[in-house]
């Protein structure tokens, strides 16, 4: 697993919680949890209600292998929630041609209902935290679930940061903010229509990044290069939509001990 950088002042807690949905077989929606300390006991406290990240991975990479990313989001005070979708005994993902969302409805379905358990768990555990301005991160099939979940509940999302996501379009209802990176791969081509031009994400403040980067890097598999040039832009887009700027520390090292892993 992934380490994260930390510090006294900056103390990142993580925790990986499993829950088991009863309404769907008992199955397992485990989540890995990032937040800094010192915002965690104002939250219990009551003196701050921490803002939340959901972040979602792409297919074949873990939950735990976008450090780089919650790395950012913890140390600006937020709650970051990095839900496992897939299990092993879900049936592989298969790309159906010429169906909507190329037949993988079913998984963005999946993703959206991880998401909502995962909140309805952690409101017994986190109440004291913003549940109903969500910022939603996803790489891939992970950046779908995102955007589709933001295209199912658009009143719950402030937010939507996407790492080359293909298949479901984005909002644009001009009211959620939304940063996406996309890479220069011939193996991965984003469907038509994804990505509005160049005009309409001018007019609603779409922020899109076209990198040379790899579609598969786009994770803590990537280059230091690479996730040193996603972190800043993604610190430039918070900076420019959160309110405050919220002091951070370093990115890049790894210092963390290991998480703990709790059953619910």
């Amino acid at each position: 697993m992934a380490a994260y950088y930390t510090t006294d002042r900056w103390a990142i807690r993580h925790r990986t919680l499993t829950f088991h949905d009863v309404l769907r077989d008992d199955r397992n929606v485990t989540v890995e949890v990032a937040v800094r300390r010192d915002r965690e006991m104002q939250a219990l406290a009551e003196m701050i209600d921490l803002p939340v990240a959901i972040l979602s991975h792409g297919n074949t990479v873990k939950n735990t292998e976008y450090s780089f990313l919650t790395n950012v989001f913890a140390s600006r005070g937020y709650l970051v929630v990095s839900i496992q979708h897939d299990l092993d005994t879900d049936a592989p993902m298969v790309t159906k041609v010429g169906e909507e969302y190329v037949g993988r409805r079913m998984q963005y379905n999946r993703g959206d209902l991880n998401i909502m358990y995962a909140i309805d768990e952690l409101k017994k555990i986190y109440p004291n935290a913003d549940y109903h301005h969500l910022t939603l991160i996803g790489h891939s099939n992970g950046g779908d679930i995102s955007m589709y979940f933001a295209r199912q509940h658009p009143d719950l999302v402030k937010k939507v940061v996407t790492l080359d996501n293909l298949r479901v379009p984005f909002v644009t209802n001009g009211k959620i903010k939304i940063l996406s990176f996309r890479s220069k791969d011939p193996q991965f081509k984003t469907d038509p229509g994804v990505v509005p031009d160049d005009e309409t994400c001018k007019k609603l403040g779409i922020k899109v990044v076209r990198t040379e980067f790899q579609h598969n890097q786009l994770s803590d598999r990537g280059p230091d290069s690479v996730k040193s040039s996603i972190q800043g832009a993604v610190q430039e887009f918070l900076d420019e939509n959160d309110g405050e700027s919220m002091p951070t520390a370093p990115l890049l090292a790894a210092s963390e001990p290991a998480s703990t892993t709790e059953k619910k």
